[in-house]
C-alpha cells in the first residue's frame, strides 16, 4: 500500500529531524539535564566516568545509507522510517553483549571518543542508569575459543581474556551489519517482517519487531548463538512452562548447560497518552539487573530506553544517518557503532506502545527473575492488575492456541492474526 500524504509529510519530518540529529552529534552538543537532580536513592557504584564508559560501550546502531539495496525495492537507506527496527537491535545487542561478555564488560576504547556535554549529568554521581552497576559482577560465561585468529590482535591487549573480548564485541557488532548477509541486520529483519505483512518502507511497531527478532534468532545458524533463545509474551502473559521449554529445546552435544533467553513484552502503558501513573513501573523495570532495555519512543519517533534519571527516560537515538559500514572487513571501524552522547526525554512524552526487554542466563535465572518481576510489578501498580504477569504452566494449559511456529512457515495462523492486530492497534512508531 503506498503511503498516504500524512505518512509522505511524516516521512518528511523524519528526515529533517534525522538531519538536525547529525549536526547535533557533529558539534557534540547533548540537550542539557536539569542542574540541581536529586540522587539519594539509585546511586550507582562511580562516577560521570563510570556513566559514560558505560553508556558508551553499548551497541549504537541507527539509520545507514549507501548500503546493498534491499530486495524487492529501490531502497539503499533506512533513512525516515527503519528506526523501531533499529532500537529492537539495540536491546537484542545488548542481550548479546550480556550473554558473550558479561555485565562487568565495557569497552577499552569507549571514553576515547570525542567527549559531550556531560557536564549536566552532575560532577559527583548519577542518578542509576541500568542494573548493570547495581548487580554483581557475575562470572563470565565460559565460550568455545573463537575459530578467528588472534595473531593479529596480539600485542593490543593485556591477555588472552581482552583479546576474546574484543572478538566477541566485534563479532556482535558484525551481526548487525546492513548487508544481505548479516544474522540480525535490517536486510534480514526486513525478510522476517515480509510474513507478518510488512516490507521495506513500511513503519513498524514494537510488538512487530519484537516477533521479528525472535524468528530471526530462532532462523540464526551461527554456532555461537544455539545457546540462546527468544520468547514474546502472549497478550501480556508469560507463561512460564513456555519459556522454560525453550531454555531446555535440545542443544548441540557441545552444549551442556540450559539455553539463556530473552524475553520480550509487549505491553501499552496507557490509552492515546502514556498514564503517567506507570512511571514508578518504568522505573522499577530499567533498574532490575534482568532488563536490557525498552523499545518504545514518543509518537513517530522510537528509542532505546536504557535507563532513567529523576522522572526522565535516558536513550538511545537511531535518527542519525550514517554512512554504510563494511563490517566484513577486518578491523572495521568501530567508532560509529558506540554513541558518546546520551539524551533524556520527560517520561510524559512517551508513547504508550513500548517492548520490554529480559535477560536470563539459564533456567534458575530465569526462574529469580520472575520472582523479582513479580514482586516489583506489585509494589509499582497502581491499578488493580499489573500490566503483565508471570503464569506457571503452558499456555495450552488456559486454553489458548500455542504460538508454536510450524517447521515450513515462519509464523502460525495464529501468529499472523497478532502481528496483525499489532499492527493496526498500536501507536506507529518510526
Amino acid at each position: 500500500m503506498e503511503a498516504t500524504g500524512t505518512d509522505e509529510v511524516d516521512k518528511l519530518k523524519t528526515k529533517f529531524i534525522s538531519a538536525w540529529n547529525n549536526m547535533k552529534y557533529n558539534e557534540n552538543k547533548l540537550l542539557p539535564a536539569r542542574s540541581g537532580c536529586t540522587i539519594e536513592d539509585h546511586i550507582i557504584a562511580g562516577n560521570v566516568e563510570e556513566f559514560r564508559k558505560d553508556f558508551t560501550s553499548r551497541i549504537w546502531l541507527t539509520y545507514r545509507e549507501e548500503f546493498p539495496q534491499i530486495e524487492g525495492s529501490t531502497l539503499t537507506t533506512d533513512c525516515g522510517w527503519g528506526c523501531t527496527l533499529r532500537t529492537g537491535q539495540m536491546l537484542l545487542a545488548q542481550g548479546l553483549i550480556l550473554h558473550f561478555l558479561g555485565r562487568a564488560w565495557t569497552w577499552p576504547d569507549a571514553l576515547n571518543i570525542e567527549n559531550s556535554d556531560f557536564e549536566s549529568w552532575t560532577s559527583n554521581t548519577v542518578k542509576k542508569f541500568t542494573a548493570s552497576f547495581e548487580a554483581s559482577l557475575s562470572e563470565e560465561r565460559e565460550l568455545k575459543t573463537p575459530t578467528i585468529s588472534l595473531k593479529e590482535t596480539i600485542g593490543r591487549y593485556s591477555d588472552d581474556h581482552e583479546m576474546r573480548n574484543e572478538i566477541y564485541h566485534r563479532k556482535i557488532i558484525s551481526w548487525f551489519g546492513d548487508s544481505p548477509l548479516a544474522l540480525f541486520g535490517l536486510h534480514q529483519l526486513i525478510e522476517y517482517g515480509k510474513k507478518s505483512g510488512k516490507k521495506a518502507g513500511d513503519w513498524y511497531g514494537p510488538a512487530v519487531v519484537a516477533h521479528i527478532l525472535r524468528k530471526a534468532v530462532e532462523e540464526a545458524r551461527h554456532p555461537d548463538l544455539q545457546g540462546i533463545t527468544i520468547y514474546v509474551a502472549q497478550d501480556c502473559t508469560v507463561y512460564s512452562s513456555d519459556v522454560i521449554d525453550k531454555q531446555c529445546a535440545s542443544m548441540a552435544s557441545d552444549h551442556a548447560d540450559d539455553k539463556a533467553v530473552i524475553i520480550l513484552v509487549p505491553v501499552r502503558l496507557g490509552g492515546e497518552r502514556t498514564n503517567t501513573d506507570y512511571l514508578d513501573f518504568v522505573k522499577g523495570i530499567l533498574s532490575l539487573e534482568y532488563c536490557v532495555g525498552i523499545i518504545g519512543g514518543k509518537p513517530k519517533q522510537s528509542y532505546y530506553f536504557a535507563g532513567f534519571q529523576d522522572d526522565s527516560l535516558i536513550y538511545m537515538d537511531p535518527h542519525y544517518c550514517q554512512s554504510f559500514v563494511d563490517v566484513s572487513i577486518k578491523d572495521f571501524p568501530l567508532e560509529t557503532f558506540h554513541c558518546p552522547s546520551p539524551k533524556k526525554m520527560s517520561f510524559r512524552k512517551m508513547d504508550p506502545s513500548c517492548t520490554i526487554g529480559f535477560y536470563c542466563r539459564n533456567v534458575q535465572d530465569f526462574k529469580r527473575a520472575s520472582e523479582e518481576i513479580t514482586k516489583m510489578l506489585k509494589i509499582s501498580s497502581k491499578e488493580k492488575y499489573p500490566l503483565f504477569t508471570f503464569v506457571n504452566g503452558h499456555s495450552r494449559d488456559y486454553d489458548f492456541t500455542s504460538t508454536a511456529a510450524k517447521e515450513d512457515d515462519l509464523f502460525s495462523e495464529d501468529e499472523k492474526k497478532r502481528l496483525k492486530r499489532f499492527s493496526t492497534e498500536e501507536f506507529v512508531l518510526l
